[in-house]
């Protein structure tokens, strides 16, 4: 699907999960727009790989697993200032409510919100987000329609869904925007794994409230590519659902 018009030049964007499926797909177009990207991943040979492709520009990489609260406090200080923050890393866990124990909480809790909270939280601190910036978080649809075994993973999008709420409010009048994009099932390598996992019958009921099907991950940057932009400068504090009635 082609990008659309919107223009990124001159902008700094950190892009979180930038080692597969959506951050990856959200960088490479981030830079097509003329964006600058920092990326992060765990995996240094996909990490590469994204860097790799992305057009020519002041990007840069840095390799670092964000439940590691120490490489959190590295990441920010080689961070320059930031117009965009695309909170792109996250795992799929699936387990039924009478086996969930406190290692799976942290397990999945630990990067689908902990780590971007306190990010975020570290980079306003340091005063590395300039006025106007727009924040993007990646949540999930299953915050709408849950399903069996989903207990953890739709509470973590919950939880991310209601600390960019109020992100939102409290930094408005700086003009820094924060919103969340509700994918449905989208063709990434988490999904499939999903699939793997998840019963037929779950997907088969999940698929009655998606009459386009399964998405790309264009389809989700091209969105994220406009809250990027200086076009969505009056939308803030939504959550905005993709590929649902």
């Amino acid at each position: 699907m082609a990008l659309n018009k919107y223009n990124l030049s001159g902008k700094t964007i950190l892009v979180t999960g930038a080692s597969s499926g959506i951050g990856m797909q959200a960088a490479i177009d981030i830079a097509k727009q003329g964006g600058n990207c920092f990326i992060t991943g765990r995996n240094k040979l996909h990490l590469q790989k994204t860097f790799d492709e992305l057009k020519s520009g002041n990007h840069q990489l840095f390799i670092a697993d964000l439940t590691d609260d120490s490489k959190i406090i590295e990441l920010v200080k080689t961070l320059p200032q930031l117009d965009g923050i695309v909170h792109s890393a996250g795992i799929t866990e699936y387990y039924p409510i009478k086996f969930i124990n406190k290692k799976n909480i942290y397990s999945i809790m630990d990067i689908n919100y902990k780590a971007p909270v306190l990010l975020t939280s570290s980079l306003l601190h340091s005063k590395k987000i300039n006025n106007s910036a727009s924040i993007i978080f990646i949540s999930s649809l299953a915050s709408k329609y849950p399903y069996f075994g989903s207990a953890l993973y739709t509470s973590s999008k919950l939880a991310i869904e209601g600390y960019s709420k109020i992100l939102a409010f409290e930094y408005g009048k700086k003009g820094i925007r924060s919103n969340c994009i509700l994918p449905s099932f989208v063709k990434t390598k988490m999904v499939e794994d999903a699939k793997k996992i998840v019963s037929n019958k779950s997907i088969d009921q999940y698929k009655k409230f998606l009459p386009l099907g399964f998405g790309l991950p264009e389809d989700v940057s091209n969105l994220i590519v406009f809250l990027l932009s200086d076009d969505s400068q009056w939308i803030t504090g939504q959550k905005i659902a993709m590929g649902s009635l």
